[in-house]
């Protein structure tokens, strides 16, 4: 059966991107010999810059909002009923992200490895502060969000459950939630107390600001897990990468998979990096976490075994001939970079081939 992989593209330098991801994904299918069929959803998504440029005031903005979060749910969970377990998103509007994500339930899942320590952070995108929906009145805005012991319940168990994957016969050897606990009267102690000792496993709940004083004192120990809200993570997620990874979010791809069952574990893709609206129409977007992702998504939903090593080594000897885009010190285009990968680009490597440093700087 060919494998489908949906598709869905928003403004800025969305269309750039989607054909990097495109062209990279179908180059690796034609060397595996297999056929992959990508279906893109027929809306175009806002990004917040092209929200503003409406200038149709607050009341318009909103109603886009949600006529975005609306659609892109309904093409999610319609691919997800067709069978198709992965979507490729370039980036779109927060505030409409956010809605699908609080109504599907997902959570974010990123691999950071500093020698021999990994750690494995799964942020939590389906509550919180970052979620919920917004009431307007002359010169107030009110916003109201919730959490709810099932969420919490369903974040912690995929977080488990991820990391025995992750580390097969071992587990995790620490859980750890970075969250804002102290405004929520306790009801989330609670919660992950009884969570923790159904599990069978210790899960310890700091306030955020606990949990950087830890990384900063003490660095990654291997293993260990850390479940966070939005209100941490997102503002972390790339200071974990320059400290602990040495890595940048342009050159980074993640993944969101949506834990509410009508999505069947539907997984989407993302670069890390946003919709880079200041760069739309120049052709130097970095296209390296959107060949990346097309990688993941080709090895892991499409058969094509190798495909991430492969691209690993591509983009490696890319980097070594000095073609990059102008964000990694480079002078070539988005074209160019892609061309040049497309050319040094394999099948597959011999099962005892290593990957190359910074293999899998992609996501778990």
């Amino acid at each position: 059966m060919k494998p489908v992989i949906g598709l869905a593209v928003g403004r800025g330098t969305g269309a750039e991107l989607a054909a990097v991801f495109e062209q990279v994904l179908g180059r690796i299918a034609q060397l595996h010999e297999t056929d992959i069929e990508v279906v893109r959803s027929p809306r175009v998504y806002h990004s917040y810059l092209s929200l503003k440029a409406e200038r149709a005031g607050v009341e318009r903005i909103g109603r886009l909002t949600q006529e975005d979060a609306a659609h892109y749910e309904r093409f999610c969970r319609e691919q997800a009923g067709l069978g198709t377990r992965a979507v490729f998103r370039t980036a779109i509007n927060a505030q409409s992200l956010y809605l699908v994500r609080q109504r599907l339930q997902a959570v974010k899942v990123e691999t950071i490895t500093a020698g021999d320590a990994t750690l494995l952070l799964v942020r939590d995108e389906a509550q919180g502060f970052y979620t919920g929906e917004n009431r307007h009145s002359p010169g107030l805005v009110t916003r109201t969000m919730e959490f709810s012991r099932e969420v919490t319940e369903q974040v912690v168990s995929f977080a488990v459950r991820r990391a025995a994957r992750l580390w097969p016969g071992h587990g995790p050897a620490r859980v750890v939630m970075a969250y804002k606990f102290h405004l929520l009267d306790g009801a989330l102690d609670e919660w992950v107390a009884e969570i923790s000792a159904r599990h069978g496993v210790e899960v310890q709940l700091f306030q955020p600001d606990t949990v950087n004083r830890n990384l900063i004192a003490h660095g990654l120990s291997d293993r260990t897990v850390i479940i966070a809200g939005n209100e941490w993570a997102d503002i972390m997620h790339v200071v974990l990468l320059d400290r602990f990874a040495s890595e940048r979010q342009e050159n980074r791809c993640t993944e969101n998979v949506h834990l509410h069952p009508d999505l069947k574990g539907l997984v989407e893709y993302q670069t890390v990096h946003g919709s880079a609206d200041d760069l739309e129409g120049t052709g130097t977007v970095n296209p390296v976490a959107t060949v990346r992702a097309a990688a993941l998504i080709a090895e892991r939903h499409a058969g094509c075994s190798g495909a991430v090593h492969a691209t690993e080594r591509a983009l490696a000897a890319v980097l070594e001939q000095g073609i990059s885009t102008p964000d990694l010190g480079g002078r070539h285009s988005t074209t160019a970079v892609v061309d040049a990968l497309l050319e040094v680009l394999e099948p597959h490597l011999p099962e005892d081939m290593t990957a190359p440093a910074g293999a899998l700087a992609t996501g778990s």
